[in-house]
């Protein structure tokens, strides 16, 4: 099983989106048995609450019903996880200086598994939300394609259950 979080300034916009939209390709690809999926802050700005209403909306509109509540990241955290997925620099240094520079090898932007790679902009200060959901979309399905060709036999797991 692979433990994947994804990773956010505030945990109520982009990450749960990332979470719930991972959780729904895992149900349509047969693989919700392979991973272990959660969100977390860099900041405990919102420590504690809802997804932002507009985020909430967007998977909503996409037949995604997802409950979250905004938590911390941890070094804990990263040390457990197999992937550590950001949304853009920012959230990557952040990440970086929590960890003083170690567990590179498991912190990626979930943008740049796609092709062209990109950063996916926080729809709170764009207000750009249907924008936002679309890059996670893409993103994620094309960190599932990496796990798929990367590590495919791991995933077997889920042929049996």
């Amino acid at each position: 099983m692979f433990r994947v979080i994804f990773v956010c300034l505030g945990n109520i916009c982009r990450s749960p989106m990332a979470h719930g939209v991972f959780l729904r390709l895992l149900k349509e690809r047969g693989l919700t048995s392979s991973f272990d999926v959660d969100s977390f802050a860099t900041s405990d700005w919102e420590e504690g609450n809802p997804i932002y209403p507009p985020a909430k909306e967007q998977l909503k509109f996409h037949d995604i019903e997802f409950s979250h509540r905004s938590q911390l990241l941890t070094l804990a955290e990263v040390k457990n996880a197999d992937f550590v997925l950001v949304m853009d620099q920012m959230n990557l240094m952040s990440v970086i200086k929590l960890t003083a520079g170690r567990y590179g090898e498991k912190i990626f932007k979930l943008g740049s598994f796609a092709k062209p790679p990109f950063d996916i902009d926080d729809p709170y200060y764009t207000r750009d939300f249907a924008r936002a959901f679309n890059e996670i979309y893409t993103a994620c399905n094309a960190f599932l394609d990496f796990m798929q060709r990367e590590h495919g036999s791991a995933l077997e797991y889920d042929k049996y259950i």
